[in-house]
């Protein structure tokens, strides 16, 4: 009889000490606080990633490379830029080809796709 008291004694603490450990707990996710952008265009045009196009984000300039729609999730180059409403102009050769004003979220690839 005491066996039995004390074994289920003891298997009552180990089921109310192990429903413990499902409460949530907060926790980091280890994300970063950038976003993601992918330039895609036609390479007849953009000369197959050798000429760049010139990005301005908000005042912040920078150089990119244009890749095909085919590689753009496997092989395209991403930039990491800041989050939150953006004004994006990306100009080739001194021509304006897009401008948008854009909206980032954290770890957001977006893809911008050019004419």
């Amino acid at each position: 009889m005491k066996k039995l008291l004390l074994f289920t004694l003891t298997l009552a603490a180990l089921l109310l000490v192990g429903c413990k450990s499902s409460y949530p707990v907060a926790m980091q996710s280890g994300q970063e606080d950038m976003a993601y952008l992918v330039f895609v265009g036609p390479l007849d045009k953009y000369g197959n990633g050798k000429y760049p196009v010139q990005v301005d984000i908000d005042g912040t300039k920078f150089d990119a490379k244009v890749v095909k729609p085919k590689v753009a999730n496997r092989k395209g180059f991403q930039y990491g830029v800041g989050l939150g409403n953006r004004h994006l102009k990306v100009t080739f050769r001194g021509e304006t080809v897009y401008e948008k004003q854009i909206f980032l979220s954290t770890q957001e690839t977006k893809v911008i796709n050019l004419p």
